[in-house]
């Protein structure tokens, strides 16, 4: 599994002052622009649009990469180191980056124009499924809400109240769990569902705004230094498309329709529960019993120590320490110091090591956090490093060591399903 960041995920990168590529000037005052799309992204359809529209208002030609941001094949994301090369290599503008109040890139090296669409992430159910309007889905009271691992949605729906949680790989995965009844939510940004329906337009889906820090998008053009003046008639470019009206038509389809942009109250009670929760901790600690500790890890919050099953590699003590200040150096002040989250998502809890049924293998979590993490320098640890720190993750979800090293082959080839031990 070849996980990486969602094109959501990589904005988010960006504010914790990670990414500070090295990007390719174009010129002050182009004639033509090379344009790429996120990869992955369900907007990108919108997003040719926009693009042609904006640059040949603001006259300039505009070229669209036939292979996109590092695309090779596959719809798993970028990091920030392929952006840097990508954005040196096949194109000079980026059509449809997201931006945030919470993940604005303001330390990195990259322009942003005005945003074109405005949008958000959303909570959907089936059309009438009403234990998911009660929240009553199963005898234990919990629903199951899907979310896209290591993206604002997984951040939102960590937020919610007796729920278990089905981690997909993609947006478009995301949706579909609750269309194929695999969750009876999801926490998906919207133009995936507007993607999703465009594809099977026989699936209706009842839609409400997710109230949170981290649901507040915009979609903009971004590009590298020392495009200032390109960027000032992009943004010309929308003042006109705006003004008469030719960019609401191109985007309509895509914005959150004004009648699910505040919902019912009781929808609204039943989809969030206190949006800014997520940044005091995790919602529903739990006490680990009497087991050992990593020291300095909390005695709430985390999960029973079992033994790993034959299938998933083995750790020692040693690489759980050394693993935890591995961390506390270099992954602490995004994911939070006790794992629970801040502007990434958390990296502990069944939001990320879910007690069944994880979509998420450890080879796959360890080959994203050996390529894309730290987010400010991916790659700069060594393989040991790596594997001391994948040790790490694994006794704070559940594995308990052993007497055998965990060797970076062994992280990376690892099949193994990312399930953590049950709650006593």
């Amino acid at each position: 599994m070849n996980i990486r960041l969602t094109q959501v995920a990589l904005a988010s990168a960006l504010v914790a002052g990670a990414a500070q590529v090295a990007v390719h000037a174009a010129a002050q005052t182009p004639s033509s622009v090379r344009v790429c799309t996120m990869p992955g992204s369900p907007s990108a359809e919108l997003d040719k649009s926009v693009a042609r529209a904006v640059l040949s208002t603001a006259g300039i030609a505009a070229t669209f990469a036939s292979r996109g941001i590092d695309d090779n094949g596959d719809d798993d994301g970028i990091s920030a180191r392929e952006l840097s090369k990508s954005l040196q290599r096949d194109c000079d503008v980026i059509a449809g980056f997201p931006r945030s109040s919470v993940a604005d890139g303001s330390d990195s090296q990259l322009l942003f124009s005005q945003g074109y669409l405005h949008s958000g992430y959303v909570s959907i159910a089936l059309r009438g499924d009403h234990a998911a309007d009660t929240n009553v889905a199963a005898s234990d009271g919990k629903i199951t809400i899907a979310a896209t691992w290591s993206s604002p949605s997984q951040l939102i729906a960590v937020e919610q109240k007796n729920a278990r949680f089905d981690l997909e790989t993609t947006s478009k995965l995301t949706v579909d769990a609750v269309a194929k009844g695999r969750a009876q939510r999801a926490i998906v940004w919207y133009p995936a569902v507007v993607a999703y329906r465009r594809a099977h337009p026989q699936q209706h889906f009842d839609v409400a705004v997710a109230e949170s820090p981290y649901a507040d998008w915009n979609l903009v053009f971004a590009s590298g230094p020392g495009t200032q003046q390109m960027q000032k008639r992009i943004d010309g470019a929308l003042a006109r498309l705006r003004s008469d009206g030719r960019l609401a038509a191109l985007t309509r389809n895509w914005a959150l329709p004004a009648t699910i942009a505040t919902g019912s109250a009781t929808t609204r009670a039943s989809l969030v529960r206190s949006p800014a929760r997520y940044l005091d901790g995790p919602t529903q600690p739990s006490p680990r019993a009497n087991v050992w500790r990593v020291s300095g890890m909390p005695a709430a919050g985390g999960f029973i120590k079992v033994a790993a099953t034959t299938e998933a590699p083995s750790f020692d003590h040693d690489q759980v320490a050394h693993g935890e200040h591995l961390y506390a150096d270099s992954c602490a002040k995004c994911h939070g110091e006790k794992l629970e989250g801040n502007t990434a998502p958390s990296l502990i809890g069944p939001a990320f090591a879910p007690a069944a049924n994880s979509h998420l293998t450890i080879g796959g979590i360890y080959q994203y956090m050996s390529t894309n993490m730290p987010a400010d320098h991916p790659g700069k640890m060594s393989d040991e490093e790596y594997a001391d720190l994948m040790a790490f993750l694994l006794y704070t979800n559940g594995y308990d060591t052993g007497n055998a090293k965990l060797t970076a082959q062994a992280a990376q080839s690892s099949t193994t399903p990312l399930n953590a031990g049950p709650r006593h």
